[in-house]
């Protein structure tokens, strides 16, 4: 019998000891939730419905933590995972459930990290799909370890539950076609370099007008309904265009409406918000703490024929010094990174106090954090809209739309 880790908890299951226990739901990390009399015992790649046999390898104060023997009672709503890596890549979490109970569960994690972390009880509207459910990544970053004895190892991504094995990755099927027709020659390519490299390292593709970048200064073009954009490559900028169009839209009607026909986009980036949105408002001002976003914001305003939309840079302690919008006839759109947004920000925020901020994000943790924090500053949640831009795995983005009250 494998001996236990040195700080492994005994109680109250032995290490490696196999239980049988009934899922009833998922984490919002994509992992199966059971109990036996109570104790709350997290299982990966099982699923709600389902009676599973696992092998306990950690206990916590309050849970543990087992991986997945056995599937005693399969769901009607597991299928078969169309990757031969799924389970053992770390990159997808959900290729075994049916895509319509994906959707139906992101939903219902969005409502219950509201109750939960917020107490804020709120409908939240069925998650909308992706137009392509595969294939729809335009940017992937595969990494591998230093070489050893001139070679490179495997090249691909993190396992599961693993924080430094990689997986080996010859084709993703969730990366866009052209992405995977040239990763045999970046592999090929990498092994005869494999000298060069005296350290682990992150490679990049990035699909581009049928083509794909591998260096992070190029210049790259994406196309968002009827505009263009242009951004460097190591750059973010959402990664499956195939839902962009109505993603943007639905973003749109919640800043315009009513009346609203100012515009802010506080983390503006290359523009996409402030760009697809600028049609529908008098004024638009786009606000980023990077300058070289900045630039290219401009640059794409002036190719596209935007002349209503301005760029400015501002730090993170000023955001919103140079806005001379008038706050009641003003619509805030956020975009921050995984983190969130900072309390000094929402202070900001609701210090200026539009009158609608549509808060989109691609943590809804962190979101409801600080929806938590824009209710306590006068606002009031009008509508939740989950979007899929990450088919197949745990990942989403949520649109939630908050008025001032009055």
């Amino acid at each position: 019998m494998q001996r236990p880790p040195r700080k492994f908890v005994p109680v109250p299951f032995t290490y490696h000891q196999e239980i049988d226990l009934t899922i009833d739901a998922l984490t919002n990390l994509g992992a199966g939730v059971g109990r036996i009399d109570g104790w709350v015992v997290f299982v990966p790649f099982a699923l709600p419905g389902e009676r599973v046999r696992a092998r306990v390898f950690r206990n916590d104060k309050n849970c543990s933590n087992a991986d997945l023997v056995e599937v005693l009672e399969p769901s009607p709503n597991r299928v078969e995972p169309f990757c031969p890596l799924f389970g053992q890549c770390g990159g997808c979490q959900y290729q075994h459930l049916a895509y319509e109970q994906q959707l139906a569960w992101k939903t219902r994690q969005v409502g219950e990290l509201m109750q939960h972390m917020a107490a804020i009880i709120h409908p939240v509207k069925p998650c909308l799909s992706s137009a392509r459910t595969r294939n729809y990544r335009s940017k992937i970053t595969p990494h591998f370890d230093k070489p050893s004895d001139g070679r490179i190892g495997p090249i691909g991504f993190l396992a599961t539950g693993r924080r430094s094995l990689i997986i080996d990755v010859p084709e993703c099927p969730i990366a866009m076609d052209e992405i995977n027709a040239a990763l045999p020659g970046l592999r090929a390519d990498l092994q005869l370099r494999a000298h060069t490299y005296k350290r682990a390292a992150t490679v990049m593709l990035r699909a581009s007008r049928e083509r794909v970048e591998t260096d992070t200064k190029a210049i790259v073009t994406e196309q968002v309904g009827a505009l263009t954009f242009q951004f460097l490559a190591s750059d973010f900028f959402q990664n499956n265009p195939f839902i962009l169009p109505a993603f943007t839209s639905y973003v749109a009607e919640q800043a315009a409406f009513g009346g609203v026909d100012h515009l802010v986009d506080a983390y503006c980036g290359s523009g996409l918000f402030a760009l697809t949105l600028a049609e529908r408002f008098e004024r638009v001002v786009g606000v980023e703490v990077s300058d070289t976003s900045c630039e290219w914001a401009r640059r794409n305003a002036e190719a596209n024929g935007i002349t209503n939309a301005e760029f400015l840079t501002a730090p993170a302690e000023a955001i919103f010094e140079q806005v001379d919008f008038p706050p009641g006839r003003t619509a805030v759109v956020i975009d921050p990174p995984r983190k969130g947004c900072t309390p000094e920000f929402l202070e900001q925020l609701t210090g200026f106090a539009p009158r609608r901020v549509v808060y989109v994000s691609c943590d809804p943790a962190t979101q409801v954090r600080d929806l938590k924090q824009l209710t306590n500053g006068g606002y009031q949640l009008a509508e939740v809209q989950p979007f899929d831009l990450f088919p197949h795995t745990r990942h989403l983005e949520c649109v939630m739309t908050l008025d001032r009250t009055p």
